[in-house]
């Protein structure tokens, strides 16, 4: 995942993507305790991809701060 498609998301979008990719992080770690994972490095790639959509999404939420 990129960051310049995630900024061209509304934020509305961003607040359901984050939402789904944690459910996505959920599945993985109970596939992991039960060492039915195929690949353990989804586990960082998945974390990280919910560092950039919260990541972007305080940067959006700023932004319309400090327009009002």
């Amino acid at each position: 995942m990129k960051a310049n498609d995630i900024r061209n998301k509304s934020l509305e979008e961003l607040k359901a993507e984050e939402q789904e990719l944690k459910a996505q992080l959920f599945k993985l770690r109970f596939q992991h305790a039960t060492s039915q994972v195929a690949n353990p490095m989804e586990l960082n790639l998945l974390k990280k991809d919910i560092a950039r959509v919260k990541t972007i999404i305080r940067e959006k939420e700023l932004a319309n701060a400090s327009e009002n």
